[in-house]
């Protein structure tokens, strides 16, 4: 898409210890801060990005949603799961270790958003919330392009049975069954049926499992572990 620029992070290439090695992205896990700054440099610099001009969360799970137009500076970084900018060339950034890493853009427009789709997140409805500030900001579902990153797949998200249950009756979409028979959540299901419902019709999904592979981080098959990096921006 011209003018939309969408980029996922592996765990490779930083300089984190174990249990974080080695691009660990995120500030609250317990890795050492300047090896996190130095990762989100590195990998600023790696997609011609200044790191200064990239903008993060300190994400809660919930569907509260920012609209910025600059960087934190020394502001404290608030507590959302969803950011949106019409500044072109200010990077908009999400943590993910299994939670589905969501960004959207409007290039006619001029609007990004990114946002941090755990199983609470598709509850509470932080995509459809991200979508409802841009197109409050003159963006276009039906021009909008949705880039979901890796995550844990349905297949590997088991949870309770009255779990699946109250979240399929929010998302049927996201209603899934582990490869071994048990109940699951499919939360890049549940997203991309949100967004389908909405007019976002220029949509593409990760095939990677966080949980099945060893070259990202996952909360769940590993508990202590690094962040994952979503990244959009505009020309």
């Amino acid at each position: 898409m011209s003018g939309a620029h969408f980029a996922f992070t592996d765990r490779w290439g930083g300089v984190s210890a174990a249990p974080y090695e080695e691009l660990n992205l995120g500030g609250a896990v317990g890795d050492d801060p300047e090896a996190v700054r130095t990762n989100r440099e590195s990998a600023a610099k790696s997609l011609g990005l200044a790191a200064d001009r990239v903008v993060w969360m300190n994400q809660v799970h919930g569907a509260d949603v920012v609209v910025v137009s600059e960087p934190w500076g020394e502001r404290p970084v608030p507590e959302v799961d969803a950011i949106v900018t019409a500044e072109r060339g200010l990077a908009l950034a999400v943590l993910t270790a299994d939670c589905v890493p969501v960004l959207l853009a409007d290039p006619v427009a001029g609007i990004v958003a990114a946002a941090h789709a755990g199983r609470p997140g598709l509850v509470a409805g932080v995509v459809p919330a991200a979508l409802r500030a841009m197109t409050e900001l003159g963006a276009d579902p039906a021009r909008t392009v949705a880039r979901t990153g890796p995550a844990v797949c349905g297949r590997c998200y088991e949870v309770p049975e009255e779990m699946r249950a109250d979240v399929a009756a929010v998302e049927s979409a996201a209603h899934a069954e582990t490869s071994w028979g048990t109940p699951a959540v499919d939360v890049a299901a549940g997203v991309h049926a949100q967004l389908d419902r909405l007019g976002v019709r220029d949509r593409e999904q990760s095939p990677v499992c966080t949980l099945e592979s060893d070259d990202h981080f996952s909360y769940r098959r590993d508990r202590a572990t690094g962040r994952l990096a979503g990244y959009v921006w505009l020309d």
